[in-house]
């Protein structure tokens, strides 16, 4: 393929009737000022996508455009051009064409990025236009640390030899034999961050050390090395924690924050002792994301807007329910987020504290100086608070607590572990909570799961099992052999798994007057009958059917999570 020519982006976008002269004057203007690509900042100010310039530069240069989530890429082939050189010129091998190779570029006009990496290729290239933010997440999940890992925690191994080691000398002196250590740690922490993990598990088995990832919700190992290295990884670890490191023998959680890629990772950090050592489990809150909306945790409409008129009460309790790991503080954070104004103060009271929000006054508990939930909602209420998040309501003590407060001009939110919304209020009368409290307290109660969503990049259509079509019939009747459904075949994008990411499976109760009066009756059915009838079928159940009707996730997800509730 011939040398690309020069052109300049911005008379390309206006010859093809994309952006106007006027536009294109403002973008230079501030590329004049900040220093940042003209690409970027028409983006950015919502002049035109991303898939629209790819388009464009396409059709004037005469070259494909392709689509990497749609595009099945291989691993060995990309590996062909470095990582530092593939992200610095913004360029993936994509095909070996035998005589030459197709290369995807964000700016396929980068002439000194073309002769670099043909010169470091040794072979023709042919190019292709990809887009940008495409591509940086596609490189972030092909070059993966795993041989890096491998290579590292066997340096590690061979480091410590046979010989008794003292493991205290090796944390607190940063020198030559600490190295191994930071380095294997450093690579897991980048690997973890480029595949979303949620969770690091470093897990001594009899015979070998396992290193395992929580993605989605699902656990996938990353690499299993030697038992030699468990007690240093573990020690390390506990250093950065500010953890005792002479006891071995209990449990103990802390904490640490490290920088990743520019990213603020925030760690939590539990240690367990086993029965070949200490197990280690970190949970990685990636402070530069912040905590999501609600338009964008997957609540349907009519849902959302009525959620939303409740938490802009005055007064009143709103819970949140469901398993550990449903998604209820991301849910409470996004009602924060809405509720955070000038005009209100806010109180939160959690263990642990998840994201820091600006404006909001958030406490952690402590039960090592008995700084409970309880103690340190007594004294929030003293504060004048407009709105109060209780992290969970772990007891009766602090149940009360929070409905008092709730009937006494404060709107409260909270969270509890209960299968679904109906169930909730009877849940509370067994904590001891006086029946009158619930009733007249509760505005609203939302039970929620979180279900994997089907991969873009290999969603295909799918026959349904027998024992799916059977439990589908209950919920869609004669309308089952009418619907379409998908699944993900598995790819290079979703790491074979056929799920990328997670969205919100909901339902939710509102406390109406007739069901208000069914909690005060002492009849659990009639209030459960009651309680149905309100919701109308609204269920958590009927969402996951329609976010499976919708392709949004797979039939077996929609199951998985229906039967958490229904055993």
């Amino acid at each position: 393929m011939p040398r690309p020519k020069t052109v300049r982006l911005g008379e390309i976008l206006v010859q093809q009737g994309l952006l106007s002269e006027e536009q294109v004057t403002l973008a230079i203007a501030e590329q004049k000022r900040s220093g940042r690509k003209l690409g970027r900042i028409f983006v950015e100010n919502g002049f035109v996508t991303e898939e629209a310039i790819s388009g464009a530069l396409a059709k004037q240069l005469d070259i494909p455009y392709i689509s990497l989530k749609q595009f099945n890429i291989n691993p060995d082939l990309v590996r062909l051009l470095p990582e530092t050189q593939a992200r610095r010129f913004r360029a993936m091998v994509l095909e070996d064409r035998g005589a030459s190779l197709l290369i995807g570029m964000a700016n396929p006009t980068d002439l000194s990025a073309y002769d670099e990496i043909a010169r470091l290729i040794k072979k023709p290239v042919d190019l292709a236009v990809v887009n940008e933010g495409e591509l940086l997440q596609t490189i972030d999940r092909m070059y993966r640390r795993t041989d890096e890992i491998t290579d590292f925690a066997r340096e590690l191994e061979q480091d410590l030899g046979d010989t008794v080691m003292d493991f205290g000398g090796l944390g607190v002196t940063p020198g030559q034999e600490e190295a191994p250590v930071v380095k294997l740690l450093q690579s897991v922490f980048e690997d973890a961050t480029q595949v979303r993990a949620s969770d690091i598990h470093i897990e001594p088995q009899e015979g070998k050390l396992q290193i395992r990832f929580r993605i989605d919700g699902v656990l996938h190992l990353q690499t299993e090395s030697d038992m030699k290295i468990a007690p240093a990884l573990a020690l390390r670890l506990k250093l950065m924690s500010s953890l005792d490191i002479s006891e071995k023998r209990l449990p103990q959680d802390g904490r640490f924050v490290i920088t990743v890629k520019q990213q603020q990772i925030d760690v939590r950090m539990s240690t367990m002792p086993t029965q070949y050592g200490e197990s280690i489990v970190m949970r990685l809150l990636n402070q530069s994301d912040g905590a999501l909306k609600l338009d964008s945790i997957g609540m349907p409409k009519g849902m959302l807007e009525r959620f939303r008129a409740i938490i802009r009460r005055p007064n009143g309790l709103v819970l949140v329910t469901g398993p550990t790991g449903s998604g209820k503080t991301t849910t409470l954070y996004g009602a924060l987020a809405e509720l955070n104004t000038r005009e209100r103060k806010l109180i939160t009271v959690e263990d642990p504290v998840e994201y820091r929000l600006p404006g909001i006054n958030q406490v952690q508990v402590n039960d090592k100086i008995e700084l409970t939930f309880a103690r340190v909602l007594r004294s929030a209420l003293r504060q004048d608070p407009d709105v109060v998040l209780v992290g969970e309501m772990r007891d009766q003590e602090t149940a009360q607590i929070g409905m008092r407060a709730a009937m006494t001009g404060h709107l409260v939110l909270s969270t509890l572990h209960t299968n679904d919304a109906v169930s909730t209020p009877i849940r509370l009368l067994d904590m001891g909570v006086p029946r009158y409290m619930v009733a007249t307290s509760i505005q609203a109660v939302l039970a929620q799961r979180l279900v994997r969503v089907i991969c873009e990049s290999c969603l295909t259509a799918y026959q349904l099992k027998p024992n799916e079509h059977q439990w589908l019939k209950a919920e869609l009747k004669d309308g089952v052999d009418a619907a379409k459904f998908f699944h993900g075949r598995g790819c290079t994008h979703c790491n074979g798994t056929g799920y990328h990411g997670r969205t919100g499976a909901y339902e939710m109760l509102e406390i109406t007057e007739a069901v208000a009066d069914a909690a005060n009756h002492h009849d659990p059915a009639h209030f459960m009958k009651i309680a149905h009838a309100q919701m109308g079928g609204e269920t958590l159940r009927r969402h996951a059917v329609a976010l499976a009707m919708a392709g949004r996730t797979t039939v077996s997800e929609a199951m998985r999570i229906s039967n958490q509730f229904e055993d």
